[in-house]
Protein backbone atom coordinates (compact mmCIF):
# COMPACT_ATOMS: atom_id res chain seq x y z
CA UNK A 1 0.00 0.00 0.00
CA UNK A 2 1.12 3.55 -1.05
CA UNK A 3 1.67 6.43 1.87
CA UNK A 4 -0.91 8.30 0.30
CA UNK A 5 -3.14 5.55 1.44
CA UNK A 6 -1.73 4.63 4.30
CA UNK A 7 -2.41 8.00 6.01
CA UNK A 8 -5.56 8.66 4.47
CA UNK A 9 -6.47 5.15 5.52
CA UNK A 10 -5.51 6.62 9.01
CA UNK A 11 -7.57 10.03 8.40
CA UNK A 12 -10.52 7.74 7.75
CA UNK A 13 -10.09 6.36 11.35
CA UNK A 14 -9.85 9.67 12.39
CA UNK A 15 -13.28 11.45 10.76
CA UNK A 16 -15.25 7.76 12.22
CA UNK A 17 -14.26 9.30 15.76
CA UNK A 18 -16.52 12.38 15.11
CA UNK A 19 -19.51 13.25 16.68
CA UNK A 20 -22.21 13.17 13.57
CA UNK A 21 -24.02 16.27 13.10
CA UNK A 22 -26.64 16.38 9.76
CA UNK A 23 -24.98 20.07 9.62
CA UNK A 24 -21.51 19.15 9.02
CA UNK A 25 -18.96 16.79 7.51
CA UNK A 26 -17.22 13.95 9.78
CA UNK A 27 -13.25 14.92 8.37
CA UNK A 28 -9.72 13.59 9.09
CA UNK A 29 -6.41 14.86 8.83
CA UNK A 30 -2.64 13.51 9.60
CA UNK A 31 0.13 15.91 9.44
CA UNK A 32 3.35 13.94 8.28
CA UNK A 33 6.89 15.34 8.17
CA UNK A 34 9.83 13.54 6.32
CA UNK A 35 12.13 11.10 8.25
CA UNK A 36 15.68 12.05 8.28
CA UNK A 37 16.73 8.35 8.08
CA UNK A 38 13.68 6.17 6.43
CA UNK A 39 11.29 6.70 3.13
CA UNK A 40 8.50 6.47 5.75
CA UNK A 41 7.10 10.09 7.20
CA UNK A 42 6.62 10.58 10.48
CA UNK A 43 3.21 10.83 11.67
CA UNK A 44 3.79 14.27 13.58
CA UNK A 45 -0.07 15.09 14.81
CA UNK A 46 -3.49 13.74 13.75
CA UNK A 47 -7.24 15.22 13.86
CA UNK A 48 -11.03 15.38 13.24
CA UNK A 49 -13.77 17.60 13.04
CA UNK A 50 -15.39 19.07 16.12
CA UNK A 51 -12.28 17.14 18.26
CA UNK A 52 -11.09 20.42 19.82
CA UNK A 53 -14.37 22.84 21.52
CA UNK A 54 -16.29 24.76 19.03
CA UNK A 55 -17.31 24.20 15.71
CA UNK A 56 -13.94 23.05 14.70
CA UNK A 57 -12.52 20.86 11.35
CA UNK A 58 -9.67 18.42 11.39
CA UNK A 59 -6.93 20.15 9.27
CA UNK A 60 -7.04 23.02 11.63
CA UNK A 61 -7.49 20.35 14.59
CA UNK A 62 -4.17 18.63 13.29
CA UNK A 63 -2.41 21.83 13.31
CA UNK A 64 -3.47 23.67 16.28
CA UNK A 65 -2.23 20.03 17.74
CA UNK A 66 0.87 19.87 16.19
CA UNK A 67 1.47 23.63 16.93
CA UNK A 68 1.21 22.86 20.77
CA UNK A 69 3.92 19.64 20.73
CA UNK A 70 6.80 20.15 23.26
CA UNK A 71 10.28 20.55 21.83
CA UNK A 72 10.64 17.33 23.89
CA UNK A 73 7.79 15.64 22.24
CA UNK A 74 8.80 16.76 18.74
CA UNK A 75 12.16 15.79 20.02
CA UNK A 76 11.07 11.69 20.45
CA UNK A 77 8.87 11.99 17.64
CA UNK A 78 11.57 12.84 15.41
CA UNK A 79 14.04 11.27 17.19
CA UNK A 80 16.03 14.29 16.92
CA UNK A 81 18.05 16.18 20.04
CA UNK A 82 17.76 19.33 18.57
CA UNK A 83 14.18 19.08 16.60
CA UNK A 84 13.38 22.19 14.27
CA UNK A 85 10.65 24.88 15.54
CA UNK A 86 7.45 23.25 14.76
CA UNK A 87 6.72 26.22 11.77
CA UNK A 88 10.26 25.09 9.75
CA UNK A 89 8.54 21.32 10.52
CA UNK A 90 5.05 22.64 8.64
CA UNK A 91 7.00 23.68 5.69
CA UNK A 92 7.99 20.50 4.99
CA UNK A 93 4.93 18.53 5.94
CA UNK A 94 2.62 16.49 3.76
CA UNK A 95 -1.37 17.19 4.90
CA UNK A 96 -3.51 13.95 3.99
CA UNK A 97 -7.18 14.90 4.52
CA UNK A 98 -10.18 13.00 3.70
CA UNK A 99 -12.10 15.85 2.38
CA UNK A 100 -10.90 18.67 0.13
CA UNK A 101 -9.79 21.01 2.97
CA UNK A 102 -12.60 23.79 2.88
CA UNK A 103 -12.51 27.66 1.50
CA UNK A 104 -15.89 28.99 2.98
CA UNK A 105 -16.77 28.31 6.54
CA UNK A 106 -20.42 29.42 7.09
CA UNK A 107 -20.02 29.85 11.07
CA UNK A 108 -17.49 32.88 10.36
CA UNK A 109 -14.01 30.72 10.98
CA UNK A 110 -10.98 30.78 9.08
CA UNK A 111 -11.93 27.96 6.40
CA UNK A 112 -9.31 25.22 6.18
CA UNK A 113 -7.60 26.39 3.27
CA UNK A 114 -6.37 29.44 4.45
CA UNK A 115 -4.75 27.44 8.08
CA UNK A 116 -3.19 25.20 5.44
CA UNK A 117 -1.57 28.32 3.49
CA UNK A 118 -0.22 30.36 6.21
CA UNK A 119 1.53 27.11 8.17
CA UNK A 120 3.06 27.24 4.51
CA UNK A 121 2.69 23.26 3.88
CA UNK A 122 4.07 21.79 1.18
CA UNK A 123 1.29 19.17 0.27
CA UNK A 124 -1.99 18.23 0.82
CA UNK A 125 -3.46 14.94 -0.63
CA UNK A 126 -6.82 14.60 -0.59
CA UNK A 127 -10.11 11.62 -0.75
CA UNK A 128 -12.32 13.27 -2.42
CA UNK A 129 -13.73 16.99 -3.14
CA UNK A 130 -16.03 18.46 -1.02
CA UNK A 131 -19.40 18.26 -2.16
CA UNK A 132 -22.20 21.29 -2.34
CA UNK A 133 -24.11 19.91 0.32
CA UNK A 134 -23.50 23.18 2.04
CA UNK A 135 -21.22 25.46 0.14
CA UNK A 136 -19.26 25.82 -3.20
CA UNK A 137 -15.88 24.81 -1.75
CA UNK A 138 -12.31 25.70 -3.63
CA UNK A 139 -9.74 24.76 -1.28
CA UNK A 140 -8.20 22.62 -3.81
CA UNK A 141 -7.68 25.68 -6.09
CA UNK A 142 -7.04 28.08 -3.25
CA UNK A 143 -4.07 25.58 -1.88
CA UNK A 144 -2.45 25.55 -5.53
CA UNK A 145 -2.96 29.59 -6.12
CA UNK A 146 -0.42 29.64 -2.99
CA UNK A 147 2.10 27.03 -4.09
CA UNK A 148 1.08 24.25 -2.27
CA UNK A 149 0.88 20.94 -3.65
CA UNK A 150 -2.55 19.63 -4.49
CA UNK A 151 -2.62 15.65 -4.83
CA UNK A 152 -6.12 13.64 -5.35
CA UNK A 153 -5.87 9.56 -4.70
CA UNK A 154 -8.23 7.95 -6.13
CA UNK A 155 -10.05 4.56 -4.68
CA UNK A 156 -11.16 5.95 -1.11
CA UNK A 157 -14.00 8.69 -2.65
CA UNK A 158 -16.61 6.88 -1.58
CA UNK A 159 -15.68 5.50 1.84
CA UNK A 160 -14.86 9.02 2.56
CA UNK A 161 -18.18 10.71 1.71
CA UNK A 162 -19.77 7.78 3.58
CA UNK A 163 -17.69 8.90 6.57
CA UNK A 164 -18.12 12.76 6.12
CA UNK A 165 -22.12 12.28 5.53
CA UNK A 166 -22.59 9.92 8.63
CA UNK A 167 -25.59 11.69 10.63
CA UNK A 168 -27.12 13.62 7.64
CA UNK A 169 -30.72 12.68 6.63
CA UNK A 170 -30.87 10.06 3.67
CA UNK A 171 -30.84 12.34 -0.14
CA UNK A 172 -33.65 11.26 -2.05
CA UNK A 173 -33.31 11.23 -5.35
CA UNK A 174 -36.17 13.50 -6.86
Amino acid sequence: MSNSLLFLQLALERAKECIPTPSAFCVGCVITVPHSTSDVPIVLETGFSRELPGNTHAEANALTKARSLTSQKLSELLGEESPPEIEELLKNADVYTTMEPCSVRLSGLAPCADALIEANVRRCIIGVGEPADFVKCEGATKLQAAGIEVVWVSGLEEECLEVARRGHPPVVAA
